[in-house]
């Protein structure tokens, strides 16, 4: 049987608690008999043996008042987090929320971010997700290095730079440690769906003459989005770049307004102005309306599977088998086919394995 991937978490936000709330949904499913490889909304049932239920939180991080302090499976149901409460139970976690980083720990000499690392290292956390608000690049990158510290691996949920930074992917690949990111593309988001059209216009010999993306939300990230929207732009613009493609005509707005009665929904509206045989026009409107975050959960389950298989492996840096599921992956897009993802899974896949074929000191051969 595989272990349980054992996950720590920077920013206790609605994508936490849509995977922790999303586990039990799926173990429920499987204590009824539902079948794994007919779980709605999973393209992976497994990744390395491990299930879609197969996380345990073990360590959590941040700085909201209504957070620290209070029990992690309290905290992700606490304010501002307003993803909606599905139908079932909810385990206890034997740990609270601990202080995250503020400006003042980025430096890896200060008492906090010694806290920070011997907690990750205490809890005997395999992987930590990065899932704080956009904009806050000095702490993607101290809780990297925290990470680096503990010798855990490293998820970046957001559009700030971390497995992009040459320093940090050298460090972690010298320590023989995953750096996974940089920020996650949604199961079916805006850019998934905004790269599909831009792309099959380039398929069939369409002419791109503009396009927009406008994105509207009423949960928290779309609040701080408003101020802090450069980075998530910038990475926006990165998820659609594709071979045949020119996005220099492409605006996105990353939050065009913060809708507090659309909650934890998102609304993206798409169009696509183009120019087809002697100059005709083509056009393209389509509205998109998701559950924000279980759009991000659906995706965050593969990268921590990714990751922790990654680690058990013995891989460094980045795993190639992540690309699909990020907005701007270590070294772009346009660096990797469909062969090299599909390597880069098996591999990992396969080195686990052995690994568990393997028999430990004292314990006798199989069969």
């Amino acid at each position: 049987m595989t272990a349980p991937i054992r996950l720590a978490t920077a920013g206790v936000g609605n994508n936490i608690s849509a995977l922790f709330q999303g586990m039990e949904f799926y173990r429920k499913l499987s204590a009824q008999g539902h079948p794994e490889n007919g779980f709605p909304g999973v393209k992976n049932a497994r990744i390395g043996g491990i299930g879609v239920s197969d996380l345990e939180f073990v360590a959590a991080f941040d700085l909201h008042e209504n957070k620290v302090g209070h029990p992690f499976h309290e905290a992700v149901l606490a304010e501002p987090n307003n993803y909606p409460l599905l139908d079932v139970p909810l385990p206890e976690c034997p740990f609270t929320v601990q202080p995250g980083l503020t400006p003042d720990d980025a430096d890896p000499s200060s008492v906090g971010f010694k806290r920070v690392t011997e907690v990750l290292a205490e809890s005997g956390a395999e992987v930590l997700l990065y899932s704080l608000p956009t904009g806050l690049q000095w702490a993607a990158e101290a809780y990297a290095l925290a990470a680096l510290e503990a010798g855990v691996a490293f998820v970046n949920c957001t559009p700030e730079v971390a497995a992009r930074s040459e320093n940090l992917m050298s460090r972690f690949e010298a320590a023989g440690i995953p750096l996974v990111g940089d920020d996650l593309a949604s199961h079916l988001g805006a850019s998934v769906v905004h790269r599909a059209l831009l792309g099959l216009l380039s398929e069939r010999g369409l002419t791109l003459t503009s396009s927009y993306q406008l994105n509207l939300g009423g949960n928290e990230d779309f609040r701080n989005l408003r101020d802090q929207g450069a980075s998530k732009r910038q990475s926006k613009i990165n998820a659609l770049a594709q071979e045949g493609v020119d996005t220099s005509s492409v605006e996105i707005i990353p939050s065009a307004g913060f809708v507090s009665h659309l909650r934890d929904n998102k609304v993206a509206m798409l169009n696509i102005e183009g120019q087809g045989w002697a100059g005709t026009p083509v056009s393209i409107d389509l509205k998109l309306k998701v559950q924000d975050s279980s759009n991000a959960a659906g995706v965050i389950i593969d990268l921590v599977r990714i990751a922790a298989v990654a680690r058990r492996a013995g891989a460094a840096g980045f795993p190639a088998a992540a690309v699909r599921a990020l907005k701007s992956p270590y070294g772009g897009h346009p660096k990797y086919t469909g062969a090299d993802v599909a390597h880069s899974l098996r591999a990992l896949e396969e080195a686990v394995a052995r690994q568990a074929d393997t028999p430990h000191p004292g314990v006798p051969e199989k069969g």
